[in-house]
């Protein structure tokens, strides 16, 4: 929860807009500004005050207690001008959630901490359990000083100014219980998987204890646990549940057929004829494969009676990350959040030349950039997926919306199963066009695409006929090229054998960049000579009209024959 406090009108208009936008995530705190400072503080995991940096500095400093755990705190002058991460930027979200408050009240959200402000990612903010010298180690990196990283499992990074040739001051991925030593960080990734199988009734206190100490006796660390695993039948048994809540991670369960069919090197007649599969523990930690660490134990109990919890630990295979991330049309403010965060995120980006270009400024300082011409769709695709094989966190990017026309097609054909994909999307040339043109596309309607360097022509033209006999609103892509100039008239010429002369057309050339123009014409009137490869092509269907030198495709056919009927009347009159 978000506490809100303010202590004058400017201030609580601001607060009150922050708390409509984010119902769910907020709460006002009223009264007197010190006691609401102190109640908020306790209650909250992070904290918005509407004051001056100084005032909120002197009332939250007898309240400070431990980084790690003291809520983030976020301060927005009264004229909304900027939103300051004060304190808990990294542990407690204050530098995300200045970045968030400043896009949402437009204000410039001031972010200090020394990590954030150069663009290095901070230790302590990937999303991993982290130990040692977290201190000493960022600063080594912001200094430049050589820095070591010695992963043990390749993990997905983002990128860190690490040295190829080691250093004084180390950066150690593992999953074993080591204790960091002096000018060493240890970053723990979600390497281990537990199998879990247990006997109704389990105690938790019996589960719980035959994990962590099945971990431990292997040398690893609880704190690389990812989840425990069962079988669907102990989904709900109260000892598995609860020892998964209090260790912090996700219950997976499988079928009992999912888990016949591992190979485990400890079968047992006792779970076949229970749940129906011949393992349980080990089974459900190897089900998508890894290495076992820790075959199939049994607890033991103190007053002698037979175990009633079994489990089998198991690492799995290091996995990279690929994201496929849309761009957008061209426009900086249209580019998402979520595709700004995965560019920051990733170790690798790779990419057509020119649309590295548009985003290169958003990478994090050591980000290794593999681009390349126009026309190696393929090749790209195959590089990226190769860089997340190797456990790199990758992004592949591509314009608009990277799955319509771009780079997850071709990207998802060459990936399977051993990496992670993630889609980013993104805003199509389409829609921005749309967004230009008025709402062209208010009812059913379709894009194509008219190059005919990877579709037969005789494919497009089946489509463009498709669209034109059932009066679909039509958006084309790749219209006319210097190579390709005979396509476009084609393709009118389909849709006219359906359509009036006068059906509205928009025309959109390089929509939502510097140099966008547009215009709006019909389908007698285009001369497919003034189209491009940089335009977008949208042709009405026969209820799209031109409303005010807007192109408007009704909801439904009932709304345009009431405004007909409409019109009738009136002529009639």
């Amino acid at each position: 929860m978000i506490g809100l406090i303010s202590a004058t009108a400017a201030g609580a208009g601001a607060r009150d807009r922050l708390a409509a936008a984010w119902p769910d995530r907020t709460r006002v705190y009223e009264g007197p500004v010190a006691d609401a400072v102190r109640t908020a503080f306790a209650e909250c995991e992070q904290l918005v005050c509407f004051l001056a940096t100084g005032a909120v500095v002197r009332l939250i400093a007898p309240l400070l207690g431990d980084k790690r755990t003291d809520p983030g705190v976020v301060c927005v002058d009264e004229g909304g001008r900027f939103a300051v991460s004060l304190v808990g930027g990294h542990g407690g979200g204050a530098n995300e959630l200045a970045v968030e408050v400043g896009e949402l009240l437009a204000a410039q959200p001031v972010v200090t901490t020394a990590t954030d402000a150069v663009g290095m990612p901070g230790l302590d903010t990937l999303g991993f359990p982290v130990e040692g010298d977290v201190a000493g180690v960022s600063r080594a990196l912001l200094d430049g000083e050589p820095v070591a990283l010695e992963a043990e499992t390749a993990w997905p990074l983002p990128p860190l100014r690490v040295s190829e040739h080691g250093g004084a001051y180390v950066i150690r991925v593992t999953d074993r219980a080591v204790e960091p030593a002096a000018r060493e960080v240890v970053l723990r990734p979600p390497s281990l998987v537990v199998g879990v199988g247990a006997s109704k009734g389990a105690p938790v206190d019996e589960v719980l204890g035959l994990v962590e100490s099945a971990v431990r006796d292997a040398g690893l660390s609880l704190a690389s646990v990812a989840r425990l695993a069962t079988v669907d039948a102990k989904s709900g048994e109260p000892g598995i549940v609860e020892a998964a809540r209090r260790l912090g991670v996700p219950l997976v369960t499988y079928s009992a057929e999912e888990l016949a069919a591992v190979d485990v090197p400890n079968p047992s007649g006792a779970p076949l004829a229970a749940v129906g599969t011949p393992s349980v523990a080990e089974a459900a930690a190897l089900v998508d494969g890894g290495e076992l660490l820790v075959p199939k134990r049994k607890s033991e109990r103190a007053d002698g009676q037979p175990a009633m919890a079994t489990c089998a630990v198991v690492r799995r295979v290091a996995r990279g990350r690929l994201a496929v991330v849309g761009l957008g049309p061209g426009a900086r403010d249209l580019v998402t959040p979520r595709a700004k965060a995965e560019l920051r995120r990733a170790a690798v980006l790779v990419g057509l030349d020119q649309y590295v270009d548009q985003i290169r400024d958003l990478l994090r300082p050591g980000t290794v950039v593999l681009e390349s011409g126009l026309g190696a769709e393929e090749e790209r695709a195959r590089t990226a997926v190769a860089e997340a094989r190797k456990g790199q966190a990758v992004a592949l990017i591509g314009s608009g919306d990277a799955g319509v026309y771009a780079m997850a097609s071709p990207a998802l054909a060459e990936a399977s199963d051993d990496i992670d994909v993630v889609g980013v999307p993104g805003v199509t040339a389409a829609l921005a066009a749309a967004a230009i043109l008025g709402a062209p596309l208010g009812h059913d309607h379709v894009s194509i695409s008219l190059s005919d360097l990877h579709t037969p022509w005789e494919v497009i033209d089946r489509r463009v006929r498709a669209a034109a006999e059932a009066d679909i609103v039509v958006t084309f892509y790749n219209p006319r090229s210097r190579g390709r100039d005979w396509q476009l008239p084609k393709a009118l010429a389909i849709l006219a054998e359906h359509r009036e002369p006068g059906t509205p057309v928009g025309v959109v050339r390089n929509a939502s960049r510097p140099d966008e123009s547009s215009r709006l014409t019909t389908l007698a009137a285009l001369d497919p000579a003034t189209v491009d490869m940089m335009t977008v092509v949208t042709v009405g269907n026969t209820a799209t009209r031109d409303i005010a030198g807007r192109m408007v495709t009704p909801r439904g056919y009932r709304w345009q024959a009431s405004r007909t009927a409409q019109a009738s009347r009136e002529v009639a009159k």
